[in-house]
């Protein structure tokens, strides 16, 4: 297991991998998980965290139950536009969420896997335990997510989502 430390003022996020096919990233939030959940759950909150600066998210859709489908859109400081399908397999408000791109909308197989993520928000009086798990279909997956970026980018994101949900 490799581990990955950021520090801030607010707390650190540690990324790990787990095995081969696993991308681990925790952190303490100051902020109640229903702000952590919330922020992952509207459209309009998570727009405003989830790309790493300078990207950008201009769109999300999201149905957030059980087999409902979701359409992330992030763009590129070059303009390009990636959009991120996937299908909610786990819906528990303020405690856990369970998205695939396995699906990508009404049980539709996609084209590529590539990964599933289990969020988890564990309340600890007033703050979140957040912890982002996320497997992927092969190691070669894991590998190429890794150099994409996975450690220092959702690391980055953890950030602006901290920074958002203990704005007063």
């Amino acid at each position: 297991m490799t581990a990955h430390t950021e520090s801030n003022q607010t707390g650190a996020t540690t990324t790990s991998k787990v095995g081969d096919r696993e991308l681990v990233l925790t952190r303490v939030i100051d902020a109640p998980p229903t702000k952590v959940y919330e922020a992952w759950t509207k459209p309009e909150v998570l727009k405003k965290w989830f790309a790493p600066k300078p990207w950008e998210t201009p769109r999300a859709e999201l149905d957030v139950r059980p087999g409902g489908s979701s359409v992330v859109v992030m763009r590129g400081p070059d303009g390009v536009e990636f959009p991120n399908p996937g299908v909610y397999l786990e819906v528990v408000p303020n405690k856990r969420l369970v998205v695939t791109d396995a699906y990508t909308e009404a049980w539709v197989p996609s084209a590529k896997p590539f990964l599933t993520i289990i969020l988890t928000f564990d309340d600890l009086g007033g703050k979140t335990k957040y912890t982002a798990r996320v497997l992927h279909w092969t190691a070669a997956d894991c590998e190429a997510h890794e150099k994409m970026g996975f450690h220092e980018g959702w690391s980055q994101c953890t950030e602006q989502l901290a920074e958002l949900v203990t704005q007063k």
